[in-house]
């Protein structure tokens, strides 16, 4: 494997797993088996590694979510969305990367938080398209207004992954989840 891509998927589990304040360059200099000058190379400042991180998730929950939206009814979307979010749990053991790194967005540099306020802008806008979605093929009951559904699924999926976490319990991600569920028919 590429130096830099060892070095993102090194540091994305770890981050996932410890926060982003709680990783080094020292530690991944380490599990990667390479000097700390080599990490300067790829990312010469931490919020470089921050960015890397960020552009990195964002594509590959890009390619999800489109086959998620592809899924015969907006119910559908959104169950994979919670289904997705669950699996990111590590059976409690981390966080979504970009759940991790807000929880600890007081470090991180104005550039930096601005892709996590677009990710989670972008975040926003897909689940709005699903509930809009669900609503009209009547997958999801009760669907009042699509924005107000999107924010605050998105809350309740980023919170339930926290509060898991914290927990190291996964059912607990079930249990405050299992609503939104229901109203899928899934719970």
């Amino acid at each position: 494997m590429e130096t830099r891509a060892h070095l993102l998927k090194t540091a994305e589990r770890a981050v996932r797993a410890r926060g982003f304040d709680a990783v080094s360059y020292a530690d991944l200099a380490e599990e990667v088996g390479i000097r700390k000058a080599s990490i300067h190379y790829h990312f010469p400042k931490k919020a470089d590694l921050a960015e890397a991180l960020i552009a990195d998730y964002v594509a590959r929950l890009a390619q999800e979510r489109r086959k998620m939206a592809a899924h015969a009814t907006g119910g559908a979307a959104v169950a994979g969305l919670i289904a997705l979010y669950r699996e990111a749990l590590d059976d409690g053991r981390q966080l979504c990367l970009c759940v991790a790194l807000a929880a600890g967005r007081d470090s991180l540099d104005d550039r930096v938080r601005g892709h996590l306020a677009r990710f989670h802008e972008d975040s926003v806008a897909w689940l709005r398209d699903a509930f809009r979605r669900a609503r009209e093929d009547g997958s999801i009951r009760r669907v009042s207004g699509p924005a107000d559904e999107a924010r605050a699924a998105l809350a309740l999926l980023e919170g339930a992954q926290i509060m898991a976490r914290a927990a190291q319990d996964v059912t607990i991600y079930d249990a405050a989840t299992k609503a939104l569920r229901k109203r899928i028919g899934e719970g």
